[in-house]
């Protein structure tokens, strides 16, 4: 199965993008304009993209079904970020998290789904989250995870793989270990 893809998933807001507090909880921006790269994260992401792994986008975006985002401005986000970060794929959930989803993280619908149409082996592969629901679908996808950890006043995820300060840090984790598999 070596020849297969090796990707990394990105979850969108606090890894990707700064994330919006509202009281103690982040929360994602509405529009673009609301929307700020984290500090780091282009250099990191160009680093990925030419050690030659997949970078891939997995999402929820629950506002837009609960009418606080436009579907419009969620899309106009994604398209500046496969314009600009130049990521394979962004895969996002607009469901309310329920027994009727199957891509709500926790769940691993996105990443299944992302495998599928890239070719991807999971097993090989990496997810990178700042909530527990990243790690869990990471886990559930059979891939490695990488918890950046913001001290979120929150569920803590289960036993990820490795806890960072930011994804330029999770980049340098992943390029170590792809070099020694």
């Amino acid at each position: 199965m070596t020849g297969r893809r090796r990707a990394v998933f990105l979850d969108r807001d606090g890894v990707i993008n700064k994330s919006l507090m509202v009281g103690d909880q982040p929360t994602a921006p509405g529009s673009l304009d609301q929307f700020e790269f984290l500090p780091g994260v282009p250099a990191a992401v160009a680093r990925l993209k030419q050690a030659g792994l997949a970078v891939i986008v997995v999402t929820n975006q629950p506002d837009v079904t609960r009418g606080k985002h436009r579907r419009a401005d969620v899309d106009a986000i994604h398209n500046h970020l496969k314009e600009r970060l130049k990521v394979d794929a962004v895969y996002a959930c607009f469901c309310l998290e329920g027994p009727d989803c199957d891509c709500y993280k926790p769940k691993p619908g996105m990443l299944f789904e992302a495998a599928r149409d890239f070719d991807i082996d999971l097993a090989r592969s990496f997810m990178v989250g700042d909530r527990w629901r990243d790690v869990g679908a990471g886990k559930a996808a059979g891939c490695r995870t990488l918890f950046i950890d913001y001290g979120y006043r929150e569920q803590r995820p289960d036993k990820p793989d490795h806890v960072v300060k930011d994804l330029a840090e999770a980049a340098g984790i992943i390029l170590d270990r792809i070099v020694r598999d």
